[in-house]
């Protein structure tokens, strides 16, 4: 039996689809996570979505839809955290490729369910920046989600879409969100995160690190990505609710302007008219920031001098957690450095770790 997950946002949704599987399905089965290629840049410095030239040793399932085992390697200088995800996952994962805009996407999932005919189909965003109209001035990522959801909903198959850890995105906030859920599905205990934990030790994902942790019980405000953004950590984090797609879909300007769309430039374009900018230009303008201006070497004796000033002036804005990324950033050091900040952090000072995010004592 297979089931088919769509990780809406890609990125962490990926592992959080692997976390509902096994909190949902046990072990009766196996998935078929359909995700982007569509890292931040410090995993990947160019920017946007990779798509399937954009790798080597990709293995077709569909005449459109290609797998990502553990041998497949992005084309340098691009990156990707899916090969990786393939070698530790116990699921197959598929390569959501937006280039060809939500008619290509639709065309994918269409090639799946002929395929698969998997016994179910979620679609999964974590955070609920899915269920965004695209003027509210917190969001930051719509047009992901918003291509698959177009292209969900022109399917012709029963789609759940599903909605775990309300707000943690920062985008949309949970208040807002509430009266669109419908049935509760699930809520994430710590023994459902111990399927995933080990990824979450390398993977950069903020908000499925924060959905991983407010399972094992953080609570606080946690200060994610380089502009520090206070996401609250609470009751309603490792919750998942359901949402019906029709509502979904007319609530979603932007993904019913693009579901025609036949290319990713189209799809920006009514990005950039609906919501004001596209996430792939904020990611163009970064990408070149840091090109200008190199980050520092990680020297540890500097690192947690440098650590001490950051918690200080964190702790004097309220908050209580933090991610490694952000810690990164915050730091000016290289994405490269991650993980050995990330090592030096807890061996350093391992009462402070909460994984997967960092406790400011």
């Amino acid at each position: 039996m297979t089931r088919l997950i769509v990780a809406a946002g890609g990125g962490g949704d990926a592992v959080a689809a692997a976390m509902l599987h096994a909190a949902l399905y046990g072990d009766e089965d196996q998935a078929v996570i359909l995700t982007y290629a569509w890292d931040r840049l410090l995993i990947d410095p160019l920017p946007g979505p990779r798509g399937t030239d954009s790798f080597t040793g990709l293995e077709p399932v569909t005449q459109s839809v290609w797998s990502v085992p553990a041998g497949a390697h992005p084309i340098p200088p691009g990156g990707s955290t899916l090969p990786r995800l393939g070698a530790e996952l116990p699921h197959r994962l598929a390569l959501l490729d937006p280039h060809h805009g939500a008619e290509g996407i639709t065309r994918q999932l269409e090639e799946l369910v002929s395929h698969l005919a998997p016994a179910s189909i979620d679609l999964l965003d974590v955070g609920g920046d899915i269920l965004a109209r695209g003027d509210e001035p917190t969001l930051k990522s719509p047009l992901a989600d918003a291509l698959t959801l177009a292209a969900c909903c022109q399917v012709n198959a029963q789609i759940r879409l599903l909605v775990a850890g309300p707000g943690l995105d920062g985008e949309i906030s949970p208040g807002d969100l509430r009266p669109l859920f419908g049935t509760p599905v699930h809520t994430f205990t710590a023994e459902d995160v111990e399927t995933i934990g080990s990824i979450l030790e390398w993977h950069p994902s903020e908000t499925t690190a924060m959905l991983a942790a407010t399972a094992r019980g953080a609570r606080g405000i946690c200060e994610v990505r380089d502009a520090g953004l206070p996401v609250p950590l609470t009751d309603e984090g490792p919750t998942v609710h359901q949402v019906d797609l029709d509502d979904a879909v007319s609530r979603n300007g932007l993904a019913r302007a693009i579901m025609t769309t036949a290319t990713l430039d189209e799809a920006e374009a009514h990005s950039r008219e609906i919501c004001g900018f596209s996430e792939i230009d904020y990611e163009r303008n970064k990408a070149a920031w840091l090109t200008e201006r190199p980050p520092r070497k990680l020297d540890p004796e500097d690192v947690l001098a440098q650590l001490d000033r950051f918690q200080s002036e964190a702790r004097s804005r309220g908050v209580t957690h933090t991610t490694f990324r952000h810690i990164t950033e915050a730091l000016n050091l290289s994405g490269s450095y991650r993980d050995d900040l990330r090592q030096l952090l807890v061996s350093s000072r391992p009462k402070q770790y909460a994984a997967p995010l960092w406790h400011i004592a």
